[in-house]
């Protein structure tokens, strides 16, 4: 079953063309990775999914319906955001941004309900930040932020997860166990990823994102080779599949070891999906 589906979508800033007639699919289940460089369109795609940017032109389904004719309650409790910025301008306490993803479970002047109050509890405990649930939100670091809003989106219970960059601000440590706690849910992910060893670890597929144009789709293994990473970030690696998990694992290469004849030759002898330029 498709969850969510593009078709041929592009969208102009002022200055000029951002995406160009992005396709894709997203099937029930699946945790894709959308992957690039830096200002490749990424984000602008993640915002026109949860409607901040509206496209013009091209189709977006979200199970088989119109998204952008779809009320708004009704698609957050279909799917739930995380986004870059983090930055909400009063005063709340950890616990009541938690609580805010719960909104699209009542009606306007519902009161907090038993449920309410053990979903919130649930994604505090699971983020490991219960002992920050009365801590100002504004006074938190970056990464404390971070996990408040993933936090959140795991207490609205979406089974759809749009995360545009979610692990950004967190060291290893906490990057793996946000992952590894999306992972357990089993709910389908669309999420923008810059670290290509998590891409490889977590997602079942990747989209490559250039310049505004999709060019390249496949799994972690079609697509993360050393010819296309040297392609799309114009840097050298080594890509190989490690022993302990079975996913790939990349090295980037200085430039003191990228002339070594046996990195050239195992480069060359590399087949790799079709590059879309």
């Amino acid at each position: 079953m498709t969850r969510l589906q593009l078709q041929n979508v592009s969208f102009s800033y002022p200055c000029g063309r951002m995406l160009h007639d992005i396709s894709l699919h997203v099937r029930d289940g699946e945790f894709v990775g959308l992957i690039g460089p830096n200002g490749s369109g990424k984000s602008t795609l993640l915002k026109l999914i949860y409607r901040a940017l509206r496209p013009e032109c091209g189709e977006i389904l979200l199970d088989g319906e119109d998204l952008l004719k779809m009320p708004f309650r009704k698609s957050a409790l279909k799917m739930a955001v995380v986004g870059q910025e983090n930055e909400i301008p009063f005063d709340f306490s950890v616990e009541e941004i938690v609580a805010m993803g719960r909104s699209p479970h009542k009606k306007l002047f519902d009161s907090d309900t038993e449920e309410d109050h053990r979903m919130v509890h649930h994604a505090l405990e699971h983020l490991g930040i219960e002992d920050l649930a009365k801590r100002n939100y504004r006074h938190l670091s970056g990464g404390e932020k971070q996990r408040v809003l993933i936090s959140r989106a795991i207490a609205q219970e979406s089974d759809f997860l749009i995360l545009d960059e979610p692990t950004n601000h967190l060291d290893i440590s906490y990057q793996m166990q946000i992952f590894d706690f999306i992972k357990r849910l089993n709910v389908t992910v669309l999420s923008a990823i810059h670290d290509l060893n998590m891409a490889a670890l977590y997602c079942d597929r990747l989209y490559v994102i250039e310049k505004g144009h999709l060019v390249l789709e496949g799994t972690p293994e079609e697509v993360l080779t050393p010819g296309n990473i040297r392609r799309i970030y114009g840097v050298e690696s080594s890509v190989s599949r490690h022993p302990a998990t079975g996913k790939l694992s990349i090295a980037f290469l200085p430039a003191s070891v990228q002339a070594s004849p046996m990195i050239q030759n195992t480069n060359q002898n590399k087949v790799e999906r079709e590059y879309v330029s």
